[in-house]
């Protein structure tokens, strides 16, 4: 009888072993773009995707998921190319100690494009931070959708984009574009609350330069057609640009410092260090004499809030119009604002805009509004008319009315017209309006409307010009005074420049219970 023949030992791997494989796997998956790609971003002047991320998050708080995660296309080349990630790092972290969702493109691998796995990566994370109130902080730097998997990769963009719109108003989202941001891609930041961008390395746009070029025969270079300041100052996508990645970052980690986690919270307060009794003098020399004369606004602003610390959203674009974040009394607080150096604080299509897509951020967030208002109407001339100044100052009124946080007013100077009432009037159920004594609330200015009700009269008249400047004068005694407006309760208060913080403080404070039930609804139909 034949022996039969003993089976050669299987080797058993250690636990050690293991551990070792995925110390390897691990090591492999934060370079996956293989030996010398981190040098090549470099050289662009780009950070990786796990550098970035180094930066953004506290310290050692960054936990990543799917990190293992590969591609399961196989035709044109990619079966043999499966670098784990997929081309995006996500994951969770705290930034100043405040949990966050993030996901980080990797240009690295397949140039940062968006496949299947990559859209499932996002989306994963995406769905978390909603499910747990966070903010979600989407780094963009890719070429696109990835060719090689066709319609999936589209596909992966339209469930992104549903996610950006279902989290809209619910948690903060924000883009940072860190590189190239091209064709559909670009729709996501345009959802998201904020956009950053980078100096001369990030670029987005819906069809290349060389696209243009054939279609329209238009010569444009990347920088000058998506650049970052072409955002910044031009179409108004840019919220904030920075200097270089490390920039960028640091800004997005200060804007947090502003912004609750989600729409069921407050925002962060801290102890104020300034006192909230603090009365400033140079308010009182900041009008001028000369109601055509200029000013900035920014000082105002600077001058009331707590330690002049105001971060400006949209500071290139539409700057007629000034908006940004503050702190009064320890509290986050939405600035707006109108600019008498610009435009002389006129408002027109572009400022509107900028305007009321804020009140509406600080509106979702839970963010008293305050508004600075100093604006003679809005701005004249056909191109405004036939692009719609109508339905876009619609917008900020709509956007006012419709805001239940607390609402406050400051009329600094002019407050003329249809522009008066859509700067968070009274009329539109501000809590608390303030005016200045030089305030000048009318349906025109005095010039103006001199010359349209006593024009026979002043004709007539043996002094024309001395006719017209007493009319002005009277005009101005009787119509324009802020007492007139006082009388009628159309401001609570005329009070002197100096005291304006501490007449807020006490304002806010007060308003810190607020309540406001609106109709049932599905929601409004602002003039889009």
């Amino acid at each position: 009888m034949a022996k039969t023949q003993k089976p050669p030992a299987v080797e058993e791997r250690t636990v050690e072993d293991r551990i070792e494989e995925l110390r390897r796997r691990r090591a492999a998956a934060r370079t996956p773009g293989g030996e010398g790609a981190a040098e090549k971003q470099h050289d662009k002047g780009k950070l990786t995707a796990h550098e970035r991320l180094d930066i953004l998050m506290d310290e050692g708080s960054f936990v990543e998921t799917d990190s293992f995660a590969v591609h399961r296309a196989h035709d044109f080349g990619m079966a043999d190319k499966r670098p784990p990630g997929d081309g995006v790092v996500t994951g969770y972290g705290t930034i100043d100690g405040r949990k966050v969702f993030v996901a980080s493109q990797d240009f690295t691998v397949f140039g940062g494009s968006m496949g299947e796995v990559h859209a499932q990566k996002v989306c994963k994370v995406m769905d978390l931070a909603l499910q747990t109130g966070a903010p979600f902080i989407q780094i963009n730097d890719s070429g696109g959708a990835r060719i090689q998997e066709g319609a999936a990769s589209l596909a992966g963009y339209g469930y992104i984009f549903e996610r950006n719109v279902r989290s809209s108003g619910v948690i903060p989202q924000i883009s940072v574009i860190m590189g190239p941001c091209a064709g559909g891609a670009v729709y996501s930041p345009a959802i998201t609350d904020f956009t950053f961008m980078v100096k001369e390395t990030s670029h987005m746009f819906i069809t290349g330069p060389e696209v243009i070029k054939s279609v329209t025969g238009e010569d444009v270079t990347m920088e000058a057609l998506g650049g970052a300041m072409t955002h910044a100052t031009q179409s108004g996508v840019a919220s904030f640009v920075g200097e270089d990645d490390e920039d960028v970052l640091m800004r997005v980690r200060y804007l947090l410092s502003f912004l609750p986690s989600n729409n069921l919270e407050d925002p962060p307060a801290y102890a104020s260090t300034d006192d909230p009794e603090r009365v400033t003098e140079a308010l009182t020399h900041l009008i001028p004499d000369r109601a055509a004369e200029p000013y900035d606004m920014h000082e105002a602003i600077r001058y009331v809030v707590d330690d002049g610390e105001f971060l400006e959203v949209f500071p290139l674009w539409a700057a007629n119009i000034v908006t940004g974040f503050a702190r009064l009394d320890g509290r986050s607080v939405g600035v707006i604002a109108n600019q008498p150096k610009v435009l002389a604080g006129t408002l027109d299509i572009d400022a509107s805009e900028k305007a009321s897509r804020f009140v509406r951020f600080c509106d979702a967030f839970n963010i008293p509004i305050l508004t600075f208002v100093d604006v003679p109407g809005f701005l004249p001339g056909t191109t405004q008319e036939y692009n719609g100044i109508i339905r876009h100052g619609a917008k900020l009124l709509y956007a006012y009315a419709e805001a239940t946080v607390p609402r406050m007013t400051v009329i600094t100077r002019k407050a003329y017209g249809g522009a008066y009432l859509v700067m968070n009037s009274k009329h539109l159920r501000a809590d608390v309006s303030f005016a200045w004594p030089t305030a000048e609330i009318a349906v025109m200015g005095a010039d103006g409307a001199v010359n349209v009700v006593f024009r026979k009269e002043i004709e007539k008249a043996e002094d024309p010009a001395g006719r017209r400047a007493e009319l002005i004068t009277e005009y101005r005694d009787k119509f324009s005074t802020p007492y007139a407006a006082a009388e009628r309760g159309f401001i609570d208060d005329v009070i002197e420049p100096a005291e304006t913080r501490p007449r807020l403080i006490k304002a806010l404070r007060m308003l810190s219970t607020k309540r406001e039930s609106i109709p049932a609804r599905k929601h409004g139909n602002i003039p889009l």
